[in-house]
């Protein structure tokens, strides 16, 4: 790297729904070295359009936005822009929203209470080709990698039926199981609101009222394999 290069601020464009926290977040990275804030975005579409005009270094990017949230607007600026980098900044740390921003071709990911000079840092890693991620994201990703695996239905083979997801198909073999939303929670990794989240879906999905027809329902697709002597 040339000293040009060294001295040349990156330039960034803040994507956050909440105007507030966008305006924050501006200041805050207008007062940080070596970052340029060229433009902000309220949410995915215009974050978007925004690094097609602006061609950024880095988009910092909440997840939770309107039309077109973070994990969808990442997605399609490392599809679309390959030469710009994407660090999420949200308040959410859970599995079902950590994983899929990275998927989605995140290189950095940070929650809402990085300071300025953990900001700076990621954004500069990203930009060197490393990983942006904080200390509790790093810590994270290595619990999930020495946790067995959350237990999965025992017909694998089974296409899920209803247009159920494969995360849906694991909550109702949980749900199977007997465990609570909170146990659920705990053995998959995610918030317990997101566990209602998943239930509420999968109950709109198949049609089911409470848990006693989530778990027939479950047996009866064989997406989970009864206990001996089956049901009555």
């Amino acid at each position: 790297m040339t000293e040009g290069a060294q001295t040349k601020p990156a330039r960034v464009v803040v994507a956050d729904d909440q105007t507030v926290v966008r305006e924050g977040i501006v200041m805050l990275l207008g007062l940080l070295p070596g970052i340029e804030v060229v433009g902000a975005a309220g949410d995915g579409e215009q974050a978007v359009q925004l690094v097609a005009e602006l061609a950024p270094d880095v988009v910092l990017m909440d997840l939770r936005m309107p039309r077109c949230d973070g994990v969808e607007a990442t997605r399609r600026i490392r599809a679309e822009h390959p030469g710009t980098q994407v660090v999420v900044l949200t308040t959410f740390a859970d599995d079902d929203s950590l994983f899929p921003a990275l998927k989605a071709g995140a290189r950095g990911y940070l929650t809402k209470d990085a300071g300025g000079d953990e900001i700076v840092r990621a954004v500069h890693s990203v930009l060197s080709g490393d990983a942006g991620l904080s200390p509790s994201i790093q810590r994270r990703l290595l619990e999930r990698l020495s946790q067995p695996e959350p237990p999965q239905p025992t017909a694998s083979s089974v296409e899920p039926p209803d247009g159920l997801t494969a995360r849906e198909v694991e909550v109702l073999a949980l749900i199977a199981e007997g465990l609570s939303n909170q146990e659920i929670a705990r053995a998959l990794h995610v918030s317990t609101a997101t566990v209602k989240t998943h239930i509420n879906n999968l109950f709109a999905k198949a049609g089911l009222k409470d848990r006693a027809q989530a778990v027939r329902y479950a047996y009866a697709k064989g997406l989970v394999r009864p206990p001996t002597g089956g049901v009555t």
